[in-house]
């Protein structure tokens, strides 16, 4: 039997008044009942149930993520995650595929910076033979050398593909640049140089180092009851042993470099600059998460109602789409402004977005601007929620960062509470019109020598 560490019911809903209130709109929040079980062997596991479709999602996430790529090794989180569908000692990859077309039902597995996530969405009736998959394929991989080796071989494919992408190129520059030293400095899927020298001891190495329960959260939802849940699946997950793993230590960096603005211009022949202006972030922790949130939203992550739309597209034409956000892991991330224009206005759209940096520190955004933001933010929350799929992530999610099983509840007056002065702070604090990284892809002949887009 499960060792039930903390349970916890919640009946997540807000009322239609509440709603009308903060967002002038009247929405009906999902209820979302939700059961916090942890195991004797440290697994978390999160139960919602929603019977109105018979399906079961299960997702497990693993903090086994590129972030813990050992040095010269980058790449090796990500060929072992995808390592963990290529077979078992019982099964292959040809058969696992198979099992899975058969049921109707999906298994994917998603590396990313701090964790790796494995998704499995099942037919009701399917269940039993789906966690059976799911359980044998995570807890006994084979990591046979010809799937690694072919998988390594298909990485270095997808790279030198996107090495023809302007946009994937000034993507990878600006975080290489940004995180310089830092681990999240590097592609998820690694480099043609550290790939190569990825074994199959290297990965198994990995896997024994970084896969336990006791760095796992496990979210089931959809048709199945709690009960369930502790008569079918906790008894094989307690089975899983407690690892130690390695004791992880995570560069600091200031949020600021000091020397100025630092600029990587990379020559192609191509007609659309590919722009990214930005600076170090945040933690998804960190308390001005929600103030950021609404900042970003009116400064460049409200769409056609951002400032930077209405001045890089709406007043001057210069491009079809920019947009700014921060992205956040569990250390801090990054801010940026993204945007593709001609060659030959570069030099504006980057002096724009610039001075939109600079605008929104210095004078307070109107009552509008906020009102509109909060209204967005609150009202399109339980979209989050609208599907298993969406639910299974959530509660993963918010087990990780830390943000508690009630936030849901919490979420609208976190938003609400921000004010214009809190708009201001956020931006003065995060923003570094002055000490920016701006990495653009373009043609240097087109950009003019003597602008930012052309040094």
């Amino acid at each position: 039997m499960s060792r039930i560490i903390s349970r916890t019911i919640l009946f997540i809903f807000t009322s239609i008044v509440f709603w009308a209130i903060l967002a002038n709109s009247v929405y009906a929040s999902p209820m979302l009942p939700i059961e916090r079980m942890v195991l004797s062997n440290g697994l978390i596991v999160l139960v919602s149930e929603e019977h109105s479709l018979p399906f079961v999602t299960v997702r497990l996430l693993m903090e086994a993520g590129s972030r813990s790529d050992p040095p010269g090794q980058e790449g090796l989180a990500y060929i072992t995650a995808r390592g963990l569908l290529f077979g078992t000692p019982r099964l292959s990859a040809r058969e696992i595929n198979e099992s899975i077309d058969f049921m109707g039902a999906s298994l994917n597995v998603s590396p990313d910076k701090d964790y790796v996530t494995v998704a499995l969405r099942v037919l009701k009736k399917n269940l039993d033979r789906g966690l059976g998959l799911l359980i044998e394929t995570l807890m006994r991989p084979g990591f046979p050398e010809d799937e690694l080796k072919r998988e390594i071989e298909a990485t270095l494919g997808s790279i030198k593909s996107e090495e023809d992408d302007p946009g994937a190129v000034a993507d990878k520059a600006f975080e290489k640049h940004l995180f310089a030293g830092n681990p999240y400095g590097h592609p998820v899927e690694g480099t043609n140089e550290s790939l190569p020298r990825i074994t199959r001891e290297a990965v198994v190495r990995f896997y024994k180092e970084h896969y336990f329960p006791n760095k796992a959260i496990l979210a089931v939802a959809g048709d199945i009851t709690v009960q369930e849940v502790r008569e079918k699946i906790v008894p094989i997950l307690e089975t899983w042993e407690r690892g130690k793993g390695r004791t992880e230590t995570f560069p600091t960096f200031p949020a600021v470099d000091g020397a100025g603005p630092k600029i990587i211009r990379i020559d192609r022949p191509i007609t659309q600059a590919n722009i990214i202006i930005g600076n170090r972030g945040i933690s998804r922790a960190n308390p001005d998460f929600y103030a950021l949130a609404v900042m970003n939203y009116i400064l460049g992550g409200g769409g056609f109602s951002s400032r930077l739309m209405q001045e890089v597209r709406g007043k001057r034409g210069l491009a079809y789409s920019v947009s700014s956000a921060f992205e956040t892991y569990k250390y801090p991330g990054s801010f940026q402004i993204a945007l593709q224009t001609k060659n030959a206005s570069a030099e504006e759209a980057i002096s724009i977005g610039l001075k939109e940096m600079e605008r929104i520190q210095n004078k307070p955004v109107t009552e509008k601007e906020i009102g509109g933001a909060k209204k967005y933010l609150i009202g399109s929350f339980p979209m989050r929620l609208d599907t298993q799929e969406k639910v299974a992530n959530f509660l993963t999610q918010v087990e990780y960062y830390g943000l508690g099983l009630d936030y849901p509840l919490k979420h609208p007056s976190l938003i609400a509470s921000v004010t214009q002065e809190d708009v201001l702070r956020v931006a003065r604090a995060y923003l570094r019109p002055k000490e920016y990284l701006l990495v653009i892809v373009a043609n240097r002949g087109q950009t003019g020598p003597d602008s930012p887009a052309g040094r």
